[in-house]
């Protein structure tokens, strides 16, 4: 925070200390001033104890020394090793609120600290249509690229997409078998539902034939339904249409092609609600051939070896061995990883590279990324794995194999519904012109809020109905604090009120005035540890304060009651700023603020 007094402390003190090698960008800085203690600010001296070589008490004494003679101080206090510090209104206001540019404006990634950033999220395979923990994928992943693209890097968005393989294939043939000519137009049915329809119909045909060829052949009883799938007339023919579509057997192609088209346009529906929007999308279609020359490349340097059944392996000494390339030379999983990462460097030339993947991949991409070091690649030490947690519902886990997965658009489509009746019981008989409008950025704030709240590597229970809630920690309170300060510019219009730009701040005198400047000026703070930290739930949390603070405010000072105009101009002004940051911070969660609730 760069009040006045807390920069002339830090000019003090290295004056006081000419010894002492300050870093380049150091100063001191105050923090918000604890419940339990007395100030507007605080300044914790054991921070700086260590740097200057002395008691934090002592510290703390020459701290309060300082400022208590300091024109933008109105007491200074030491409290052990603490100083509480209680500012003159217009000190506080002046380097907050009154200038809008000094935190709305302010530089969060000085020009010299840029990145070039490629974000890989989302990933959906075209055999279903998306469901929750897509959702929670694409949340963080589009959330991620605006901190990031809000703090002043450059971002560039990626989606891969997984359209072939076996999986694929298991709704092509449970279609072909059992589709009828069915198409999205004839039923009715979004495309990507109506292909997971048939990878729903494929397991279930499948558990059939596993269940009648256990039955036939009990000596098989103990083995996997895995080792069982080529066991079965039904596997045997989905492996068969697979080795077809890897030789470019056209009608295999053409069916692949249109239900991929399907689904697509399914994928883009979806995506289009959310909000959802790439630079670039690679299919693996076209990338899982890549790394195979790599690889043998790699070989020949001494970066891997053969095994002795042919298999191409890499030794990752603790992260232990891992097979590149089969001993038929066919690729594995991560032969394509390696070869997408080369290929998106070459694309886009990024500083750096992040995965927005679940947690259960920590170790792949800890291979992959020690095996690309050891291939030589620079840029390899800038690839990043940005691994979450699941998401449940209160009814429990989801599986697609069975169906039971919680479809993306059918969830946004209750919380838009949720949404809706929540306004509908707060609108009385005045029902709103926009009322669809408003329920469909309440609904989508509420769940991309919820799922945001936490650190991403936590795995969270999901509960619509307390995701929409207008009091507590909800999407909802938040954008009802700016819609709310939207209605006091609309009341403020009908009756005939002039808003003058031309503000004494000094009268902002409250304890929950100042103490609402002061939260709104840690705003750039904020930012700069939420993407520094890559966790939006940093932001999420200071939304939840500032909002908190204001609604303090708006309680214990009148706003357009004001005793008089000078009063009143001032408040206006203050939430008008306080708006302002609301809607920048929602916005940069990707989050939009209704005119009205």
């Amino acid at each position: 925070m760069n009040f006045k007094c807390v920069s002339d402390l830090s000019s003090f003190l290295q004056q006081q200390y000419p010894a002492v090698s300050f870093p380049a960008a150091w100063q001191v800085v105050g923090d918000k001033c604890p419940g339990n203690m007395s100030g507007d600010l605080t300044i914790n001296c054991f921070r700086f104890a260590r740097l200057f070589r002395q008691a934090p008490d002592a510290m703390a004494r020459e701290v309060a020394a300082f400022l208590a003679g300091h024109d933008d101080v109105e007491t200074a206090e030491a409290v052990k090793a603490f100083v509480n510090i209680t500012l003159r209104p217009g000190a506080v206001h002046r380097d907050t609120v009154a200038d809008p540019n000094r935190i709305l404006g302010a530089t969060i990634v000085p020009a010299a600290r840029r990145r070039r950033i490629l974000i890989e999220y989302s990933a959906p395979n075209t055999n279903k249509p998306q469901h929750l923990g897509h959702v929670r994928n694409n949340t963080l992943g589009m959330s991620l690229a605006a901190l990031l693209q809000r703090v002043g890097h450059e971002v560039i968005p990626i989606n891969l997409v997984n359209d072939r393989g076996i999986h694929i294939c298991k709704s092509m043939i449970a279609y072909q078998r059992f589709g009828e000519g069915e198409t999205p137009a004839s039923s009715g049915i979004k495309g990507d539902h109506l292909v997971g329809k048939y990878y729903v119909r494929f397991n279930t045909e499948l558990k059939r034939q596993l269940d009648a060829l256990t039955q036939a052949r009990p000596e098989l009883a103990d083995r996997s339904d895995e080792d069982l799938f080529l066991e079965t007339e039904l596997g045997a023919a989905t492996q068969k249409m697979l080795q077809d579509w890897e030789a470019g057997v056209p009608v295999v192609r053409e069916l692949w092609q249109l239900m991929n088209s399907w689904v697509f346009a399914g994928f883009a529906q979806t995506y289009a609600r959310m909000g959802v929007k790439f630079a670039h999308t690679y299919l693996e279609s076209e990338t899982y051939l890549l790394g195979k020359d790599n690889i043998l490349d790699g070989l020949a340097r001494g970066v891997f070896s053969r095994r002795d059944d042919g298999a191409i392996i890499a030794d990752l000494g603790k992260l232990g061995q891992k097979v590149v390339l089969r001993s038929d030379g066919t690729s594995v999983y991560i032969t394509q990883d390696i070869g997408t990462t080369i290929r998106k460097y070459n694309d886009y030339h990024p500083d750096t590279q992040i995965w927005v993947v679940g947690d259960e991949q920590i170790h792949h991409f800890k291979m992959l990324f020690e095996i690309l070091r050891r291939m030589g690649f620079s840029w390899a030490d800038n690839l990043y794995h940005l691994a979450y947690g699941m998401v449940n519902l209160p009814s429990g886990k989801m599986k697609s194999r069975e169906g039971t997965v919680v479809d993306a658009d059918d969830l946004f489509a209750e919380m838009a519904a949720l949404a809706r009746a929540a306004t509908l019981e707060r609108c009385g008989d005045e029902i709103p012109a926009d009322l669809d409008e408003r329920a469909e950025i309440i609904g989508m704030g509420a769940l991309k809020f919820m799922l945001l709240k936490f650190n991403p590597k936590t795995t969270m229970m999901f509960d619509p109905q307390a995701s929409l809630k207008f009091e507590g920690d909800t999407g909802p309170y938040v954008q009802y604090a700016g819609a709310r300060i939207n209605s006091i510019a609309a009341k403020a219009a009908e009756k005939g009120l002039v808003i003058s730009d031309d503000v004494n701040w000094e009268l902002l005198a409250a304890p929950e005035e100042k103490a609402l400047s002061i939260m709104a000026s840690f705003y750039p703070a904020t930012l700069a540890e939420a993407a520094e930290k890559m966790d939006c739930s940093v932001l999420v949390g200071y939304l939840l304060d500032l909002a908190k603070a204001f609604n303090r405010f708006y309680r214990e000072c009148p706003v357009l009651s004001a005793e008089d105009d000078a009063l009143r101009q001032a408040r206006m002004q203050l939430c008008f700023r306080i708006r302002d940051l609301l809607t920048d911070g929602l916005n940069t969660l990707t989050i939009g603020v209704p005119a009205a609730m």
